[in-house]
Formats: structure tokens, C-alpha cells, sequence
């Protein structure tokens, strides 16, 4: 079975190399295997298999991981996988039901257009 995606290249996940000390809690963490240790420091590995769930930047006790958690595509995915349809996913803040939470409800983050 293939992992579920979100469409390309707009998940909010960001690591900051810098900060990162390779205790590996994000690749523990993670429930879509997006990271792994990678000489000694974490590394994001399917970028687009997150679904901004947030346990990673929760558990960093560095603050090299960011992700914008309950914002994305994740309702969309989740709720497509139980309908067996395709996600419908709106991160623009559409009035429209099929678009935002998955429940009729708008999306949260307005920053991007829909995806």
C-alpha cells in the first residue's frame, strides 16, 4: 500500500539543521517516517508524507522542528481515506463544504491559495 500524500511541496514541516543535536525524538515521533538520522543529525526524508500532526516540533527539545500543525491538508487525506475518494483540500479559507476542515467549515490558514 502507498503512503497517502498531501499534494506537492505545501506541507508548513521545516528543520533547522543548526539547532538540531540528533537525539532523534522527531524520527521517533512521527508517525509518517518523514525523518531519519543521518550523520548524527535528523533529516527530513519524505517531506511530503507529513501531515502536520505537530508531534515532532512538540517533542524537539531544541526547537529545530517547525510545522504549522492542524493547518494543512491532513483532514482532507484522513477524510478522503475513510470516503475511499480523493482528498479535497482548500488551505484558502473557502465558504465552500468540501473545502477546509472536513467538516464544512473553513480552513484555518489563509496565507496560501487552495492547493
Amino acid at each position: 500500500m502507498s503512503k497517502l500524500r498531501y499534494l506537492k511541496d505545501v506541507v508548513t514541516l521545516a528543520l533547522d539543521g543548526e539547532k538540531c543535536t540528533g537525539c532523534g525524538m522527531c524520527v521517533l515521533v512521527c508517525p509518517r517516517e518523514v525523518f531519519e538520522l543521518s550523520d548524527g543529525k535528523a533529516a527530513i526524508v519524505d517531506r511530503d508524507a507529513c501531515i502536520e500532526c505537530g508531534a515532532c516540533a512538540l517533542n524537539c527539545p531544541v526547537d529545530a522542528v517547525s510545522v504549522d500543525k492542524g493547518v494543512g491538508c491532513a483532514s482532507a487525506v484522513l477524510q478522503g481515506a475513510l470516503r475511499g475518494t480523493e482528498p479535497q483540500c482548500c488551505c484558502g479559507g473557502s465558504d465552500d463544504p468540501t473545502c477546509g476542515r472536513g467538516d464544512g467549515q473553513p480552513a484555518e490558514r489563509r496565507d496560501k491559495p487552495c492547493c
